[in-house]
């Protein structure tokens, strides 16, 4: 009877989520429908991690608290800024609508949040302050602390990946050496915790299970990294094939 309710719950968030992108795809048909492949894969990742067996179990296994981590904090934000939701919403929005959007870009604690050294302070920063103090053991004992820290988790990892890899919308970009730069430190952040992780387990949290954990955490990441890397790699790529390319046409 639990699992059902639980499956349910699951097929509950994954359907709202995916509503949130399908509705104004219906508006804009020119939309490239491929798009909301990764929209769905991000979806299915978000509802995966917070309800069902795996959230039950990341409450009383570290390994699967790490998965949580993943699925929440990297791979639902990639796949999402993948769908570039913001894009969407932008050529979707009415004028009006569009224009009070544009202003809310416009503001300064936004532009603060969205400069890539803040969102990686926040996604980064986030995440050596729930490992290295009380807040790993409180968000097991209080149900806010638990949903609040999810969604920090979640909301750091989508502006962290969506400023660094820039192929949404996003009115104040910033230099591709600068992402690039950032991107490197943060991954050097993240590693370093997952190593420290590994050879000082958190309390409540046993040997073995810190160090599988931290592993997942580790190589895990790296997988997303190295994904994040290249399509940061292929930007500049295509920057420099498109620079090459106007110039051979200014010069015929």
């Amino acid at each position: 009877m639990e699992g059902e309710r639980n499956q349910m719950w699951t097929i509950s968030v994954f359907l709202l989520i995916s509503a949130l992108y399908i509705i104004p795809l219906l508006v804009n048909k020119k939309w490239p429908k491929k798009l909301l492949v990764y929209w769905l894969i991000g979806a299915a990742c978000i509802a995966f991690s917070i309800t069902g067996s795996l959230a039950h179990e990341a409450h009383h296994h570290f390994t699967a608290h790490m998965l949580v981590h993943l699925l929440l904090g990297m791979i639902a934000p990639l796949f999402f800024v993948l769908a570039k939701p913001v894009t969407l919403f932008v050529r979707t929005l009415p004028t009006t609508a569009a224009r009070r959007l544009m202003r809310f870009f416009k503001m300064p604690y936004i532009r603060l949040i969205g400069h890539p050294i803040t969102a990686s302070l926040l996604n980064i920063g986030g995440l050596w302050l729930l490992y290295t103090t009380d807040l790993y053991g409180m968000m097991h004992t209080s149900v806010f602390v638990h949903y609040v820290i999810h969604l920090h988790i979640f909301l750091a990892g989508y502006v962290f990946t969506h400023v660094i890899l820039a192929i949404d919308f996003y009115p104040h970009q910033a230099s591709w050496q600068l992402r690039a730069i950032v991107l490197i430190l943060a991954i050097a952040g993240h590693n370093i915790l997952a190593k420290w992780i590994y050879a000082n387990p958190l309390q409540m949290i046993s040997q073995q299970q810190a160090e599988i954990g931290a592993m997942w955490m580790y190589y895990g990441g790296g997988i997303i990294e190295l994904a994040i890397i290249i399509l940061l790699c292929y930007e500049q790529y295509q920057r420099v094939q498109k620079g090459i390319k106007t110039n051979v046409e200014v010069t015929v």
